[in-house]
């Protein structure tokens, strides 16, 4: 009996109280939001400085000019006009694939579960290691896609190394690796819909068209929603890519936000405006990130009302 007694007092020591349980449940999400927090208010201190690592003692505050010099500046228009073009792209396209695939395989079968499950290894690829693949087979001397342009008539195709295809050739890059990722959500979605709608309209021989713009697409735009979402905030900051393959080139024809930034950090080493330029770019992102947002719960309490 003593035995028991001092095991359940023993068992009491490491009881937290209700009242410090949600303080101690809410610590990992708090040293997140920390580790968060931290480096970006470092870099807002550092957007309203003077600061070049080659010249340390001359780093001082200039209170805004980093962001007034962007209004005048050609460079940072180019860069935002190459990330918007390059979003928009990219997104498009991949949604519109996705989406494609996604209703194709939409049926249930070993066959659809095996090709979409195939179709998710560009995926897995790390995108920097995707963009090496790609430089490769491009290349012109020995590169197999060079090789089947020149086939089709496309001689000496130059690919990333000139300013009129380096765009495409980053976006075909990034279509390969990420449309998966938006045919896995939105196929999905669409396994997830009900099929009494779908059911009557059979019986009624409604055509497929009516069905998919007045019944599938509407309902399914949410999940819509979600992936261009999670894809447009990605892409908008995409690096990996775009520096593997051309390093922001060639010249400034694909110098975007993240590679601008790098650039700027790592070889001019102007610290306060690369940090601009990523404080410009979180705002960018976070006003697309609630147009998004309120669209999305506009549709849900749009559906409740329905429902």
């Amino acid at each position: 009996m003593a035995s028991t007694a001092n095991q359940r007092k023993a068992a009491s020591g490491f009881r937290i109280s209700r009242k410090a349980l949600p303080y101690v449940l809410s610590l990992p999400a708090l040293l997140v939001c920390i580790g968060i927090l931290v480096p970006f208010l470092t870099a807002v201190v550092y957007s309203f400085q003077r600061y070049r690592l080659s010249q340390p003692w001359a780093r001082q505050f200039n209170w805004g000019d980093n962001y007034i010099n962007f209004m005048s500046d050609p460079g940072f228009w180019n860069t935002l006009k190459i990330s918007l073009i390059y979003a928009g792209t990219t997104v498009t396209l991949e949604l519109l694939l996705g989406l494609g695939i996604a209703l194709l395989l939409q049926r249930r079968s070993t066959l659809n579960n095996f090709v979409s499950i195939m179709l998710l290894m560009p995926l897995m690829t790390a995108p920097a290691l995707a963009a090496l693949m790609w430089k490769l087979m491009t290349n012109p001397g020995f590169g197999i896609l060079s090789y089947f342009a020149g086939l089709i008539g496309l001689q000496d195709f130059r690919w990333a190394s000139s300013p009129d295809t380096a765009l495409l050739t980053v976006v075909l890059v990034d279509i390969w690796v990420y449309t998966p990722f938006i045919m896995i959500l939105l196929l999905a979605g669409l396994r997830s819909l009900p099929t009494q709608p779908f059911e009557a309209a059979a019986l009624d021989g409604v055509p497929r068209t009516f069905v998919f713009f007045r019944i599938t697409l509407p309902m399914l735009t949410p999940y819509i929603l979600t992936a261009t979402l999670f894809r447009l905030l990605d892409s908008i900051q995409q690096f990996d890519i775009i520096y593997a393959m051309t390093q922001g080139g060639p010249g400034d024809t694909l110098t975007v936000f993240q590679v601008e930034a790098y650039l700027n950090f790592f070889q001019s080493t102007n610290v306060g405006r690369s940090a601009a330029l990523m404080v410009i770019l979180w705002a960018i992102t976070y006003f697309l990130s609630n147009v998004f947002i309120k669209h999305w719960l506009r549709l849900r309490e749009r559906a409740r009302g329905e429902s």
